[in-house]
């Protein structure tokens, strides 16, 4: 039985947004693989990175919309934000989600329609970088169609990681 697919909007973020994005991920279990909660100013700074990547790329991290217009989280695909290791100068898809909306489908929704974004701004493929005790988002990447290129040590804290990469220009890898 499959479960109905939620109704998810995307926008490019608001100044707004940052703050919403503060109190929605303001929990441990949300940011347990992402170095625990963040400040408000790196939710500023990185709201205002997504609009100019939107700006330039026709492609961002998105504000998540449910059907009320709550904001309940992001995805979307930005450049790897890393110089130092990683897939340096690929796409990645990324995606976060407040913690009363997990299991509801609402990232694999986004997520579809992010590929569909960035497939029309003409990017061949995208990588998904997951720590590999994240089970959900481990799983997102396989509905999603992805393949496990690669696992790896991260650079800080030493842990476990996957590399997930996706096709979608129609070439084989």
């Amino acid at each position: 039985m499959t479960r109905p697919v939620p109704v998810v909007r995307l926008r490019v973020p608001t100044e707004e947004d940052a703050r919403a994005w503060h109190r929605i991920f303001d929990d441990p279990d949300v940011m347990e693989f992402h170095g625990g909660p963040a400040p408000l100013a790196e939710y500023e700074e990185f709201t205002a990175r997504q609009r100019a990547h939107a700006a330039e790329r026709g492609f961002c991290l998105w504000t998540m919309l449910d059907a009320e217009g709550e904001v309940i989280g992001f995805t979307g695909a930005q450049p790897w934000p890393h110089t130092s290791f990683g897939p340096v100068g690929e796409i990645e898809i990324g995606w976060r989600l407040g913690r009363a909306y997990w299991g509801k489908g609402y990232v694999t929704a986004a997520a579809h329609a992010t590929l569909e974004r960035v497939r029309a701004a003409g990017v061949p493929t995208v990588v998904a970088m997951v720590d590999a005790r994240n089970d959900r988002s481990v799983a997102v990447a396989r509905r999603l169609g992805m393949d496990l290129e690669e696992t790896f040590m991260t650079p800080v804290g030493k842990r476990k990681a996957y590399r997930f990469r996706l096709r979608l220009d129609g070439a084989q890898a």
